[in-house]
């Protein structure tokens, strides 16, 4: 069995010490996501284990043969190399092999009679057969298309930010190691390409280390769960839904311990105000530990409850309203005589494929980018707050106590209690330590944090989210949610984000490419759900049309066993289907437990081909009935 340790490992930025002494082991087939607020060194970690940064102290352990492939957030690539030039540019032992191979078959065409590159390329034909080698090209291009990305001849230097993560992904894909090492694998990517990750992630044959912003990928995919904080790793068995249980029982007991702690604490308080002289060991000894208890219970950081209730500016019955608008770039029309409605305490998610122009729409609310025919209409006392893909411009120098307090020193509640910007800091989780910080100091994660937390306090009653949990950790977003359940404006939403979406949106505004939209009342598992029985009605509608009218220059009869089957076989079909759909709500219900989860993966599939078959014979012996 191959196992990676990772052995008292401890990492540094400056005077900010991520994590110290950390010890873990990642064994064969483990499934492990990395979560923890931004800011406590999970990328950072991923470096080191990945072998592109070094540790403080520490070292990282596996066998001599054991393989690693590392996927950034965001990835490096080279702009003059076309996309299947940089998928094969890695240092995989299957792409130097492919290269070598090249490389020989290239000089044996210049010297066919020298038998050292003859033997050469026979060990090396050997090796392919091996590593599978000969397939890598078409599994390259099979990967590249199912994340979106189908011309394999474009640059990179001119490919968006999306299209080049992409194409990093499939990068180490391809490459098969031992462990996988993911940093945001979901970002960019629409809810196909997501999907068809996490199927391929659940059939791979490695471990894999990732982190992600996607609950739902994360619960689906993982079967272990590391969490950083406060520096310290704490792992649990299970996925993302197991580790909120057991983090809760966790955050459970420690408040116990806290609390006996603050009654010893209380009582060596009295004792000491008493005046006892310490001039016994014993009374040295209890001074002692009052002094360390004091230390540790200073250091404890208390848990409050996020109360985000905040009071927004009033709004009136006029929000949004678009008339008859049409917007286009170059040939791509986005928007096509276009209407739509805004009212007061709308939940509004827009979805759609990359391109479509989900982003364009809500700059065009914002009154951004301006439309090219039709009307915009806005309310008077409309207040709206944009969270961009893009963070405005901050100054690096600014302390962040300083940048929050520009928009608000104090926010007021919907119950009239204020609240300064120093308890909103720690509200969205950055400790009172930290809030003398130079943003320079802080890790991207949480400038964009500050970012969205300095938007809330100006107190908006429209707030446009596009792409919030991109660049968020799990834990922010589980605060934004909370904020955005008690708000009482408007929230319109771009988000790929299926988990964010069920929580946030109450409907939905569909952009299908070229300016043509739907609107879906529901949330976004409604939607899906209602697009795999829409597919299957129009697929079972054509299984069930003849087939082409050619004339038959002979007639077939059934046999007795065909007939017999005939008779049997739509029950068969509608037995089959319904036993999919039941099991399509037990896997929603299987929590933690993996095993029954993947017996019951295991069962769908088995069941989709013989559905396949059935349908299929179901068409052969309609045919032959028509012709008897």
């Amino acid at each position: 069995m191959k196992i990676i340790s990772i052995e008292h490992v401890t990492k540094s930025y400056g005077d900010k010490t991520l994590f110290r002494d950390l010890s873990f082991t990642i064994t064969e087939k483990e499934r492990v996501g990395l979560i923890g607020v931004n800011g406590t060194g999970k990328s950072s970690l991923l470096k080191i284990i990945a072998g592109i940064d070094q540790p403080d102290e520490g070292e990282i352990i596996f066998p001599r043969d054991y393989s690693i492939s590392y996927s950034a957030q965001k990835p490096d690539l080279n702009p003059e190399f076309t996309i299947l030039e940089q998928i094969f540019a890695g240092d995989a032992p299957v792409f130097r092999l492919l290269r070598e191979y090249e490389k020989t078959l290239s000089m044996l065409h210049k010297d066919p009679e020298n038998q050292a590159l003859q033997d050469m390329l026979f060990q090396q034909q050997k090796e392919m057969d091996a590593l599978n080698a000969w397939d890598v090209s078409t599994n390259a291009k099979t990967i590249l298309t199912k994340l979106g990305i189908e011309d394999f001849e474009q640059f990179i230097g001119h490919l968006s930010g999306g299209q080049k993560k992409r194409v990093a992904l499939a990068q180490v894909l391809i490459q098969s190691p031992d462990l996988l090492i993911l940093d945001e694998p979901t970002n960019h990517l629409d809810y196909e390409s997501v999907k068809w990750l996490e199927d391929y992630l659940s059939r791979y044959a490695g471990s894999i280390l990732l982190v992600t912003h996607d609950r739902y990928f994360l619960d689906r995919v993982t079967n272990r769960v590391f969490e950083l904080d406060g520096g310290n790793l704490y792992s649990y068995k299970g996925n993302y839904s197991a580790f909120l249980k057991a983090k809760a029982l966790r955050e459970e007991q420690e408040a116990a311990t806290v609390e006996k702690q603050k009654n010893l604490f209380r009582r060596e308080l009295e004792w000491i105000r008493r005046g006892a002289q310490a001039r016994s060991t014993k009374q040295k000894a209890r001074i002692q530990r009052f002094e360390q208890l004091d230390e540790k219970l200073s250091s404890v950081k208390t848990k409050e409850n996020l109360d985000m209730s905040l009071r927004g500016s009033r709004l009136g019955k006029q929000v949004f309203e678009l008339k008859d608008a049409s917007k286009r770039f170059d040939n791509q029309v986005i928007l096509e005589q276009f209407n739509l409605l805004v009212k007061p305490g709308d939940r509004i998610g827009i979805i759609g494929k990359n391109g479509t122009g989900k982003s364009t729409l809500l700059n065009i609310l914002a009154g951004k980018i301006a439309l090219d025919s039709g009307e915009r209409i806005i309310g008077q006392t409309v207040k709206v707050a944009f969270y961009t893909q893009e963070s405005e411009d901050m100054d690096e120098n600014k302390r962040m106590i300083e940048y929050l307090k520009e928009a608000a020193e104090v926010v007021e509640t919907s119950d009239g209690k204020t609240i300064s910007a120093a308890q909103m800091l720690e509200r969205f989780l950055f400790p009172p330590s930290t809030h003398g910080t130079p943003i320079r100091k802080l890790s991207g994660g949480e400038k964009r944090r500050l970012y969205l937390l300095k938007i809330l306090m100006h107190e908006p009653n429209v707030l446009l989210l596009d792409e919030p949990t991109n660049d968020l950790d799990t834990q922010t977003l589980t605060v934004l949610e909370d904020y955005l359940e008690d708000f009482s404006g408007v929230v319109i939403t771009v988000s790929h984000d299926r988990y964010f979406l069920d929580k946030v949106a109450e409907q939905l505004l569909v952009l299908n490419g070229g300016g043509q939209t739907d609107l879906f009342y529901g949330n976004y598992t409604e939607f899906l759900e209602k697009q795999v029985h829409t597919l299957a009605e129009i697929k079972k509608e054509e299984v069930k049309k003849p087939a082409s009218s050619q004339e038959k220059t002979k007639k077939k009869r059934m046999t007795y066993k065909e007939q017999k089957e005939f008779e049997t076989i739509e029950d068969d079909i509608a037995a089959a289907e319904a036993r999919l759909e039941e099991i399509a709500v037990e896997l929603n219900r299987t929590g933690s437990d993996f095993e029954k989860a993947q017996k019951l993966a295991e069962e769908e599939q088995e069941l989709n081909g013989k559905l396949e078959y059935m349908i299929e014979r179901w068409t052969y012996l309609t045919e032959l009935s028509e012709q008897g």
